[in-house]
């Protein structure tokens, strides 16, 4: 599986990269369109509007450009994997903030920070787990002209889920990602994050385990 995955990946940098090239002959000359929702750029002035679907889930956010280099908003999720463990098929619902950091930008890269907390509750047949997620993540972004901005990044999605057999989870996640922009306003996106979620004991089991763990979403993003 993770290997198709970055094999699908890689096929579309390649086919996205050269559309790029061929709208940036005519296009506006830049180096992205001065916002992102995926990169270490944030989404500038104005708002964003997102959806993305994939694994583990379908989400939806809004994006505001508070300043410059920072960005606040909310997600709302329909998950049907929980907390993108492969083997665990299963419905849930997550609220997020949503707040973005940009530390650095030049003209060829860009560097971001990213803080989504909030509750989650997955529904099983005995009954609700409910937990409390607070992932950061590192992402450095890479224009490639106008149209075309690619991310690599380190995800840190950590959470805890409370009650009997509960505890701390800690995935470590790494992957890449692209944006191509349409047009100003428009960009459709796609991100895979993939790694191990580490258990540190998990007392249903009673030792320490650790799950495979994917995040591959297609999206859309608006900026109005």
């Amino acid at each position: 599986m993770k290997r198709s995955v970055l094999s699908g990946l890689l096929v579309g940098v390649l086919l996205v990269s050269g559309a790029a090239m061929a709208q940036e002959e005519g296009g506006y000359g830049g180096r992205g369109q001065g916002w992102s929702v995926l990169s270490g750029q944030t989404v500038g002035q104005g708002n964003v509007l997102t959806g993305q679907v994939g694994w583990p889930g379908i989400s939806l956010g809004l994006l505001h450009g508070a300043t410059n280099r920072f960005d606040i908003g909310g997600k709302l999720s329909f998950n049907y994997g929980r907390e993108g463990i492969v083997t665990e098929v299963v419905p849930g619902l997550k609220l997020q903030a949503w707040m973005r950091l940009m530390l650095l930008q030049s003209s060829g890269v860009n560097v971001g920070l990213s803080f989504a907390p909030g509750p989650f509750f997955y529904f099983y047949d005995n009954g609700t787990d409910v937990g409390l997620s607070l992932p950061i993540a590192l992402t450095v972004g890479i224009p490639v002209g106008s149209a075309l901005m690619l991310n690599v990044g380190m995800d840190i999605p950590f959470y805890v889920t409370f009650g009997t057999g509960g505890g701390p989870v800690f995935p470590i996640l790494f992957g890449g990602g692209l944006e191509y922009f349409v047009d100003r306003s428009l960009a459709v996106t796609f991100n895979v994050r993939m790694g191990p979620s580490i258990f540190p004991y998990d007392q249903r089991r009673f030792r320490d385990r650790a799950e495979f763990t994917m995040e591959a979403m297609f999206g859309v993003a608006y900026h109005l």
